[in-house]
């Protein structure tokens, strides 16, 4: 008798996760948690601890108002599903917050509460990107907003954008590249790896571009509130309607693992969003939301800004020692708690610099290498989402590393 052919593995993967690169600062995490479990990490051995400054994540967590907030509303058992759309109360604090801070009067209809900010890129490729659809974007850029497109079967078209142009898109580039097959724009004021935003005329000039072609503007404003400059501290919805905009309370409020964000569309795109959200995943967490009410307390708003101008001590410190240590930084950070500095002068690749200083300084700091392809792989990302004693010891080493002679 023949054999019985080998069935077909059930586990064949569909075409789209080979688009999507690996996560590389996860790789990277990997290997600093490695040499962290090592004796040189270890203080009974002499070592000294790993410092982390790679993750893009706030030191200072969930306002106390806020975890109150939950406690209650775990108490009350408020812990059922809401509208797709969010609470009605939360999407009205929203829109009171943008009249409070940006001068904007935003109708509550308008906002969707989601997931997260990356559950709302989803829901805004999911609902407007065709396969074949391009969307324009700077490079360097944070790479899953770059996947969520791919994901949706569009494709991401990175432009090298560099530090004369704030590593952002400008008009005039867009203008260039757009082609029959471009459905928009996806940008970050203030940006993610860099920390640089868009100069407010600038924007202005690149909504223009985009609206006159018939194509989507979307502006991930994540970082936003955690600005630095006035000139900068202008939210893109001033700009018009059709600016399609993300919002989170993971950075300025410090809920990075309550995972709520919002979305702000054209009245015309919220039943369609909304009856994708409610297919995906029901709604953002109840309890999140419910929780988030007291984000706009003015308590909570003031502790806030209290973290905001720790921020700004950190980079207003930070910047010039890296810069006398001899780790360039083309552009002043403006916002989010990022500094993109040059590697060249001290290895062949900013993958093999964060590397050397994970095992020679006990540094974790992320390599270009997610962030795009232009020269991504001559620069690295410093996180100043930690202490100012853990930043100190961390530049006295890299100082060591990088500037004492071998033996």
């Amino acid at each position: 008798m023949n054999p019985s052919p080998v069935p077909a593995s059930p586990w064949r993967l569909a075409r789209r996760v080979d688009q999507i690169e690996p996560f590389w600062v996860m790789e990277c995490a990997k290997a600093a948690d490695r040499i962290a479990a090592s004796p040189a990490c270890d203080p009974a051995h002499g070592g000294e601890p790993m410092l982390y400054l790679n993750i893009g994540e706030p030191d200072f967590t969930a306002p106390p108002r806020v975890v109150e907030a939950a406690r209650a509303a775990l108490a009350d058992g408020r812990t059922q599903y809401t509208a797709a759309t969010g609470t009605p109360a939360l999407r009205e604090a929203i829109a009171r917050w943008y009249g409070q801070r940006w001068g904007l009067d935003i109708d509550p209809a308008r906002i969707v509460v989601t997931a997260g900010a990356s559950a709302a890129l989803q829901l805004l490729c999911t609902a407007l990107v065709e396969p074949g659809d391009e969307i324009l974007m700077p490079d360097p850029s944070y790479p899953c907003n770059r996947h969520f497109v791919t994901a949706a079967g569009g494709t991401p078209r990175l432009l090298p954008s560099g530090a004369a142009q704030r590593f952002q898109l400008d008009a005039a580039s867009v203008a260039a590249a757009w082609g029959p097959a471009t459905r928009g724009v996806m940008l970050a004021s203030p940006s993610n790896p860099t920390g640089t935003s868009i100069a407010t005329d600038e924007l202005a000039r690149i909504v223009e571009v985009v609206r006159a072609r018939g194509g989507i503007t979307i502006v991930d404003e994540i970082y936003l509130a955690l600005g630095y400059d006035d000139a900068h501290d202008r939210s893109a919805l001033a700009l018009g309607e059709d600016v399609l905009v993300i919002n989170s309370f993971s950075k300025y409020f410090g809920m990075t693992g309550w995972r709520l964000g919002w979305l702000v569309l054209p009245e015309a795109l919220v039943a369609p969003v909304e009856k994708l959200a409610q297919n995906l995943y029901i709604c953002a967490s109840a309890l999140a939301q419910h929780a988030a009410l007291a984000c706009f307390e003015p308590d909570t708003l003031a502790e806030c800004e209290r973290r905001r101008a720790e921020f700004r001590a950190r980079r207003d410190w930070l910047v010039p020692q890296l810069e006398a240590i001899g780790l360039p930084v083309p552009v002043r950070p403006d916002g989010a708690f990022y500094v993109w500095f040059d590697t060249r002068a001290h290895a062949a690749s900013s993958w093999d610099f964060c590397l050397d200083m994970m095992d020679r300084a006990h540094v974790a700091l992320t390599p270009g290498r997610d962030f795009g392809h232009a020269e991504t792989g001559h620069h690295a990302r410093l996180s100043f989402a930690s202490s100012m004693d853990v930043l100190h010891e961390a530049v006295r080493r890299l100082d060591r590393a990088l500037n004492t002679p071998r033996a």
